[in-house]
């Protein structure tokens, strides 16, 4: 009996995880400016690099 509810527990907490993961990889970050995280989309601000860039030529 104990048994049963050991492994019920660690297979509820690894149906957990994976709800976890997965909505964390579908639902966008508020924080962030993109889903992915890649640093692909137009959360990239052009400009600051531009300007970072131009700092360091002088």
């Amino acid at each position: 009996m104990v048994q049963n509810i050991i492994i019920f527990l660690i297979f509820a907490v690894a149906i957990a995880y994976m709800v976890r993961v997965i909505y964390r990889s579908v639902m966008p970050n508020k924080n962030a400016g993109c889903a992915k995280g890649c640093g692909g989309c137009s959360a990239i601000d052009l400009s600051k690099i531009q300007k970072e860039l131009e700092k360091k030529a002088v």
